[in-house]
């Protein structure tokens, strides 16, 4: 089930929020618990045991901590358990094969990968390294922990929430009216990423896919890289929107997942705006026990691309998604130790473009399984192709061009500031204006669901 689909917006969230609400206070989180597992069952009815066993295992742990103390034996086994898990099921696959490709013959299994277990296995251990830290007291509730593991707003993608940023809100959170409201237009604002910019675009990503590398131009390659480009983004941001909005909705405020990354001046800084609970995630449980930053330099470089290798291979379970953290680990540190200086004297529309550049070839790394049709689609990108524009391109640059503009505009901060400067002063005009776009959005977005089939969700696979 996903969030712009007909069974969610017409049955099960109704249903959830008015089970939610009609419930006594001290019952809240148990239905909110029940309708998590039913929402996660009603996509995944074998693989919610495994969600079970995950709130188990974890709360175990820390309700051991909590009488004996934090014991590192205890620590160790809790996190190799949910590492075996999310190892077996999203890369046991990929080693055998690996290693079949060296002249092995190992049974390969051949497992459908359990959505969202890159997201809660993250979440989980979060909660464990911070009760053995003693940065947060262990969850004396099981139906509580459970509300927090499993919660369905953020359970499927994100975004990755630690157990210390919500642990007073299971308790202590009141639902207001206005939370309420945000949470629609949160909702809404995501919908429209996801529906009329995400999947839109898309299309044109899909028909560059689908046209055989050789028959496409220069052009065409890049205006299918830079369509995959804006329908991840928005696709992906559009999703943890409505995963904030849907947590205001039940009375949470979850973290800021995205902060406009095509606007970034360098890949450092990309990363600081790109699904940034993932990187603080990493940053905080992997980065800085490896020593972060200050260490030697040589240390320093191996932290680095550490941490990026396991960036990279957390998004998917093939060589690709190695290469690609590896690309962003190796232009981490150049910035860091080769040209950091440079590009702080560069212009500011040089370090636009050398970012966003540098993210478009990433993304081919992405999305192409192989790292051979990776780099022949980058050999395209970068003249290799016999032609450098075409029928075929000029007649989607043109039929997609409005589109690209609207999504260029999108993804600054232009939207929200003048939307800011227009209500400045004026609440009344704010409130009902907002709740009118809101409600526009939300019927557009249902016409283009009903008519079109075309409704992927790119992080599933993760």
């Amino acid at each position: 089930m996903v969030f712009s689909g007909l069974p969610f917006l017409f049955f099960f969230l109704p249903a959830a929020l008015g089970l939610y609400y009609l419930a006594p206070r001290r019952a809240k989180n148990g239905v909110l618990c029940l309708v998590s597992i039913v929402f996660y069952a009603w996509g995944e009815p074998v693989y919610v045991t495994l969600m079970l066993f995950s709130i188990i295992l974890n709360f175990s742990y820390g309700q051991w901590a909590r009488r004996h103390g934090p014991r590192r034996p205890a620590l160790f086994l809790t996190v190799c358990l949910n590492l075996a898990l999310l190892g077996f099921f999203k890369y046991a696959g990929f080693l055998a094969d690996s290693v079949n490709a060296l002249g092995a013959n190992i049974p390969a299994p051949d497992l459908p990968l359990p959505i969202g277990i890159s997201f809660y296995t993250f979440q989980a251990l979060s909660y464990v390294f911070d009760v053995h830290r003693g940065r947060c007291a262990a969850q004396s509730s099981l139906i509580d922990f459970g509300c927090y593991l499993a919660m369905f707003p953020q359970l499927i993608a994100g975004p990755i929430v630690r157990y210390v940023s919500v642990a007073e809100q299971l308790r202590g959170r009141r639902e207001t009216l206005a939370a309420f409201g945000e949470g629609i237009r949160l909702f809404a604002l995501g919908l429209s990423k996801k529906v009329l910019l995400a999947n839109q675009i898309g299309v044109l990503w899909e028909t560059c896919r689908a046209t055989p590398l050789d028959d496409l131009s220069v052009l065409a390659a890049w205006l299918g890289i830079c369509a995959f480009a804006c329908q991840i983004y928005f696709d992906f941001s559009g999703y943890s929107d409505m995963a904030l909005g849907l947590g205001r909705m039940f009375g949470f405020s979850f973290p800021l997942n995205f902060r406009y990354p095509y606007i970034a001046r360098s890949v450092t800084d990309f990363w600081r705006r790109w699904h940034m609970t993932l990187s603080a995630w990493f940053r905080e449980y992997v980065y800085i026990p490896l020593g972060g930053n200050r260490v030697a330099a040589p240390r320093h470089i191996l932290n680095i691309a550490a941490v990026w290798t396991l960036t990279g291979l957390w998004h998917g379970a093939s060589w690709n998604f190695a290469l690609w953290g590896a690309y962003f680990g190796l232009l981490l540190i150049l910035e860091k130790y080769v040209w950091a200086h440079l590009l702080q004297k560069a212009p500011v529309w040089f370090g636009h473009i050398y970012c966003l550049t540098a993210v478009l070839v990433s993304w081919v790394f992405f999305s192409f399984e192989s790292a051979g049709d990776a780099l022949r689609y980058l050999g395209l990108m970068f003249g290799r192709a016999t032609v450098y524009a075409d029928d075929f391109a000029l007649y989607h640059m043109l039929s997609f061009g409005p589109l690209f503009i609207i999504c260029a505009i999108g993804a600054t901060p232009i939207p929200a500031g003048l939307w800011r400067r227009l209500t400045q002063g004026r609440p009344g005009l704010a409130g009902w204006s907002g709740a009118a776009l809101s409600a526009g959005a939300l019927f557009l977005c249902l016409a283009y669901i009903v008519s079109s089939a075309y409704n992927p969700f790119l992080y599933f696979r993760f």
